[in-house]
């Protein structure tokens, strides 16, 4: 099996798209019913890509909303990038498919090897897919099938894939994500408990876990960042006050809370709403 990813976290370029007016009302949702804030959603949106952009200086690619993809924001569905290989997905909801055509474009513009799933009987979600560094676990949920995780072994042969039954809630990163080379963050229900138990049983490295009370608080966005070291955008206090301070166990890392309580109601959080890129210079 691949050792750890050489610049694993380190990335150059981030792709986002801006929310549509028909987010509120028309969006994808699981469970919750309640109302949306649109221009709350918009200011937490905007608060994001400023961290990306100003703070953590990313070269951000920023796609313009479309008011006929109600969920178009949530780009990390659309495709996988890992090294100068994008695989564009195969969404598992059929109202979100058109929303690759403008990623596809926005790749191919950064010059990434594009991998299409074309397969009619593949899903994939990128917020099914977790990569360590080392290998990638997939996530069978309602959006993601085997046949789509195994396109997906064969976009990025160099890494081992392993697939992980996802029984509670949409993706497999809405209880979990990475937390730094090695580190799993992960969420303290019985289903995402049992989630990670599965991946551990199927790896081949033992990977550390920072547990949090939420689920949902366990998605966070990890980077490896010249001159800013290890970097953590996770949730804030006010939303999840009792996961919040298990990141401040993170010594290392520059942790920076943000605001997702207007997407969180439609099942969306910090890692869907970027496809993050690491380009290595022209030379």
């Amino acid at each position: 099996m691949a050792g750890l990813m050489a610049g694993f976290g380190l990335y150059t370029h981030a792709v986002v798209r801006g929310i549509p007016a028909s987010l509120a009302k028309e969006a994808l949702r699981m469970g919750s019913q309640s109302e949306v804030d649109l221009a709350g959603a918009r200011r937490e949106h905007e608060a994001y890509v400023e961290v990306l952009k100003t703070r953590l200086g990313l070269e951000v690619v920023e796609l313009p909303a479309d008011e006929s993809f109600p969920d178009c924001v949530f780009v990390e569905d659309a495709a996988v990038v890992c090294g100068d290989t994008a695989l564009i997905t195969r969404p598992g909801a059929e109202s979100r498919r058109g929303e690759t055509e403008i990623m596809k474009k926005a790749l191919m513009d950064l010059n990434l090897n594009i991998v299409e799933m074309t397969d009619e009987k593949a899903t994939l979600d990128g917020g099914d897919v977790l990569f360590t560094g080392r290998e990638f676990f997939v996530g069978l949920s309602k959006r993601t099938n085997q046949r789509g995780a195994e396109i997906l072994a064969d976009a990025f042969k160099d890494y081992a894939v392993s697939t992980v039954p996802v029984e509670h809630g949409l993706h497999l990163k809405s209880f979990c994500s990475m937390g730094g080379p090695g580190l799993i963050v992960i969420g303290s229900s019985e289903p995402a408990q049992k989630a990670l138990k599965t991946m551990q049983q199927m790896s081949d490295h033992r990977y550390d876990k920072l547990t949090v009370a939420d689920d949902l608080a366990a998605n966070c966005v990890y980077m490896n960042l010249p001159n800013k070291g290890h970097v953590l955008l996770h949730c804030t206090s006010e939303e999840w006050p009792e996961s919040a301070t298990v990141f401040e166990k993170l010594k290392d890392h520059m942790l920076i809370p943000l605001s997702n309580g207007e997407k969180v109601k439609l099942d969306g959080a910090l890692t869907c709403c970027s496809v993050l890129i690491n380009k290595k210079a022209n030379i």
